[in-house]
């Protein structure tokens, strides 16, 4: 899945897009998007072997904003208003609770 991201030109260390082989040292910045987050990863420390995902951590900090992960709760909460698939169409009840929905939300704003 990196490899293919790479490819991509999804990845940047430091700024330029990276080939799937790219060494990274400490300090370098790495930029990603993930869950629709573009996240930037700092390189603290290389291991000299390999670790295991729970150690990971120990070398890098995560410097991604945090009204980036804002913007995926705000994402979660939008889906779950959604209709679940396979329910079909919505009746017209389910319409006219949608209207209203809206209505409300708009008195709110114009208060």
């Amino acid at each position: 899945m990196v490899t293919e991201a790479c490819k991509k030109n999804h990845v940047t260390v430091n700024g330029l897009v990276a080939k799937p082989s790219k060494e990274v040292f400490p300090t370098d910045k790495i930029t990603f998007r993930k869950d629709q987050i573009t996240q930037i990863i700092t390189v603290l420390d290389v291991p000299e072997n390999r670790v295991g995902a729970k150690l990971v951590d120990i070398y890098r900090r995560n410097d991604t904003p945090a009204e980036a992960y804002q913007h995926l709760e705000l994402l979660k909460l939008s889906k779950e208003h959604y209709r679940k698939n396979g329910t079909g169409r919505p009746t017209k009840k389910d319409r006219r609770d949608i209207d209203e929905f809206g209505n409300e939300i708009k008195t709110e704003e114009e208060d």
